[in-house]
C-alpha cells in the first residue's frame, strides 16, 4: 500500500506538509514529569501556529548495539489542556505507511469529541528514514515520473522495462541507505518507539495507530505489553499476511470498491455524464486507458492514469474529486486534475514514503524468490480483478531484488496486553476487514468496533459520530463494548453517508494510501 499522504481540495491536490524542528530549543515537561527531549518551535508554518512543538530523540541504529551508531527521529508535541489531576499520559500517534510522516498527527486528539483529548499529550513522530527524521531515505526522486510504461505486462518488452526497473530502483536504495537499510524492520519502529516512551519519562504509552501503524502497534504491544496503557487500532494488518499474501488479498477488494465507486458515479450521471450503469461507467475508464496507452497525453500514460483513481479505494472522500478529474477528460478533454492526483498520490519528486514503504516491507518478511510466482499471481488476479493487480505487482515489485536481507515476522501475541480498541470498516479495502478479526483473536481483552459496509480505510476521528464517540468514551475511561463470543464484532455502527456530487472542498484526514496502508 502506498504511504504517501494525499490532502485533496477542489482545484489541486498537494502533499502534506512536513514539519522540521526550528532553532530556539528549550526544555520542557510535559504532563508531571520532565522530558528527556528539547523541543523547539516547528518550522513548519501550520504546526507551529496550532501550538506544536518539535524536537528529536536519538536511537541506536541497530538496536543489538545500543551503544553503536545513533540515528535521529523527529517528534513532535500537541500538551494537554486539562489539569493536572485529570491528566492522562501521552498518546503516541502513526498514520500508517509504512513511511508516512507522522509529525502531524500530534493535532490528532483536537478531533476527539468531548475534548477527551485534552487530557494527553499527543506525540507525532517519523519513523527512522522517515521526512525529517535523520537519517532520510530517498533513491529516485522522480522514480514515479510520467509517463511510464504501462503497468499491464502485455508483452515480454513491457514486462522487461518494469523488471529493470524496479532492480534499478533496488540497487539506488542499497546504494543510498547504507547500514540503515539492514534496520528498518517493524520491529526496529517498534524498539524506537519504546525509546521515544524512555524520552519522554512515561513507564507505559498509549497509542493511536492506522493502517501499517496498526501492526506498529501489534508488534509493539507484543514486545513491550505491560507498557501499554490504552490502544487504538484502526483498519488492522492482518498480522499473518506479511506482506506478499496481503498485496494479493488488497487487489481482490480495490476491484470491489473501484466497482462500488463506479456505481455511485453512474448514480450521479446527471452531474458526471460517464454512464447510466457501473459497467457503463468502466467501460468508459478502461476505453480512456487504452486510448493513453495509443498515445498518453502529456506525462499522463496507461499507468498514471490507473495511479489517479486508486485513491476512491482508500476513502469516499475522494469519490466526488476523482469522479471531476475523470469527467473533465472524458466531457472536456482536460486532463489537469488526472495529472494533479497521480503526481500528489506517488509523490513524484521526492521518493522518500516509497523508499521506506519498500524499506520496511522488505526486509519484515520474504516475498516470493521466483518472479514466476509473482507474474501468476497478477495475471490470475488480472482476469478477474483487473483495477489493481499490475499495479500493485509493480509497486512491490523491487522487493524482488533488494540488497537487504528479510526477517521473520514478530508472532503478534496480545494476551498479555490489558485494554485496546480495534476498528474496522468491513469493506475497507487496503487492510480488509478479516485482518481486524484476527487481531481480536490474537488479543484476548479487545473489543472489535465495526462499520458494516463501510468502504472507507480510516474510520475513526473522519466524522462518523458513532466511532468517534467509542473512541471518546474509551479515552476519556476505559470504556468499552462488552466482549461478544465467537469471530466478530463486538459493536457496530452505521457508515457514513455517501457523499454528494460536487468536488469535495475539503481533505480527508490522511490517510496512507496504498498499499500495506
Amino acid at each position: 500500500m502506498r504511504t504517501v499522504i494525499v490532502a485533496v481540495t477542489a482545484a489541486a491536490v498537494v502533499a502534506s506538509p512536513v514539519a522540521v524542528p526550528a532553532a530556539a530549543a528549550r526544555p520542557a515537561t510535559v504532563g508531571p514529569e520532565t522530558i528527556g527531549i528539547a523541543w523547539n518551535a516547528c518550522a513548519d508554518p501550520a504546526l507551529r501556529n496550532a501550538g506544536v512543538e518539535c524536537g528529536f530523540v536519538s536511537v541506536p541504529l541497530d538496536h543489538a548495539k545500543p551503544t553503536g551508531t545513533r540515528i535521529r527521529l523527529a517528534v513532535s508535541l500537541k500538551r494537554h489542556t486539562v489539569p493536572r489531576a485529570k491528566y492522562q499520559g501521552v498518546m503516541l500517534v502513526n498514520p500508517g505507511g509504512p513511511g508516512a510522516s507522522g509529525l502531524g498527527l500530534a493535532l490528532l486528539g483536537q478531533d476527539v469529541p468531548g475534548k477527551a483529548g485534552g487530557a494527553y499529550d499527543w506525540i507525532g513522530f517519523d519513523p527512522r528514514g522517515v521526512g525529517a527524521s535523520r537519517p532520510a531515505l530517498r533513491c529516485v526522486p522522480n522514480y514515479f515520473a510520467g509517463p511510464r510504461p504501462d503497468y499491464v505486462a502485455r508483452t515480454k518488452t513491457l514486462e522487461k522495462a518494469w523488471l529493470n526497473r524496479s532492480e534499478a530502483y533496488a540497487d539506488a536504495c542499497a546504494k543510498n541507505g547504507g547500514a540503515l537499510l539492514r534496520h528498518i524492520r517493524t520491529v526496529d519502529h517498534a524498539k524506537d518507539v519504546d525509546h521515544i516512551r524512555a524520552a519522554l519519562g512515561r513507564p507505559t504509552i498509549n497509542f493511536y495507530g492506522y493502517s501499517w501503524g496498526t501492526y506498529l502497534g501489534q508488534v509493539y504491544a507484543t514486545l513491550f505489553p505491560s507498557r501499554v496503557r490504552r490502544m487504538v487500532l484502526d483498519s488492522n494488518v492482518h498480522p499473518d499476511q506479511v506482506w506478499y499474501e496481503a498485496n494479493l488479498d488488497q487487489n481482490w477488494a480495490f476491484d470491489r470498491n473501484f466497482k462500488i465507486w463506479t456505481g455511485w458515479v453512474a448514480k450521479h450521471d446527471k452531474v458526471y455524464r460517464l454512464g447510466k450503469s457501473a459497467a457503463a461507467v468502466r467501460k468508459v475508464y478502461y476505453a480512456e486507458q487504452a486510448k493513453l496507452r495509443a498515445k498518453p497525453v502529456g506525462v499522463v500514460g496507461p499507468a498514471e492514469w490507473s495511479d489517479a483513481f486508486v485513491p476512491v479505494g482508500y476513502s469516499q472522500a475522494y469519490w466526488p474529486l476523482v469522479a471531476t478529474a475523470f469527467a473533465n477528460r472524458v466531457t472536456k478533454g482536460d486532463i489537469t486534475l488526472i495529472r494533479q492526483l497521480f503526481e500528489a498520490f506517488n509523490g513524484v519528486g521526492d521518493d522518500n514514503g516509497f523508499a521506506n514503504y519498500l524499506a520496511t516491507g522488505c526486509t519484515d518478511a520474504r516475498f516470493p524468490a521466483k518472479w514466476d510466482t509473482w507474474r501468476r499471481d497478477a495475471s490470475r488476479i488480472h482476469a478477474k480483478a483487473p483495477f489493481l493487480a499490475w499495479n500493485n505487482t509493480w509497486f512491490n515489485a523491487p522487493c524482488h531484488f533488494w540488497r537487504a536481507p528479510a526477517g521473520k515476522p514478530v508472532t503478534v501475541d496480545g494476551r498479555r496486553v490489558a485494554t485496546v480498541l480495534l476498528i474496522g470498516e468491513t469493506l475497507d479495502a487496503p487492510t480488509p476487514f478479516e485482518g481486524s478479526l484476527r487481531v481480536r483473536k490474537l488479543f484476548p481483552r479487545a473489543r472489535l468496533l465495526a462499520v458494516p459496509g463501510g468502504p472507507n480505510h480510516g474510520a475513526s476521528l473522519f466524522g462518523n459520530a458513532c466511532v468517534d464517540n467509542v473512541v471518546a468514551a474509551y479515552l476519556a475511561t476505559g470504556t468499552l463494548p462488552s466482549r461478544k463470543s465467537g469471530s466478530r464484532a463486538d459493536a457496530t455502527c452505521a457508515p457514513r453517508p455517501e457523499p454528494t456530487p460536487e468536488v469535495a472542498r475539503h481533505a480527508p484526514r490522511p490517510t496512507p494510501p496504498h498499499r500495506f496502508s
